[in-house]
């Protein structure tokens, strides 16, 4: 298995891909990540067209254990981030 994608090398790849310079590419990838952070804030969730949604779920309080030592503890209630990959996104890759 190859290494990751770094950020710089992923800007370099959109600049070349769409014709403008790294640093433009990044300000575009910043606005994207920006838009949606907003619309996580403010709707809950996103589609992302031909990747998936993500979304906010709420996790309510349960109960667990330790795994060191076997004692049960209390997991409080929190808001987690789910990203489901949708159809063509699985069709593609797998």
């Amino acid at each position: 298995m190859s290494k990751r994608l770094t950020k710089s090398q992923l800007m370099a790849a959109m600049s070349e891909t769409w014709g403008v310079s790294k640093k433009e590419a990044e300000d575009h990838y910043d606005a994207l990540v920006n838009l949606i952070y907003a619309e996580i804030k403010n709707s809950g969730e996103i589609m992302l067209p031909g990747l998936g949604k993500m979304a906010k779920k709420h996790r309510n309080a349960r109960q667990g254990r330790n795994p060191a030592t076997g004692e049960t503890i209390n997991i409080p209630a929190k808001t987690v981030l789910k990203f489901a990959v949708n159809k063509a996104a699985k069709d593609a890759l797998l």
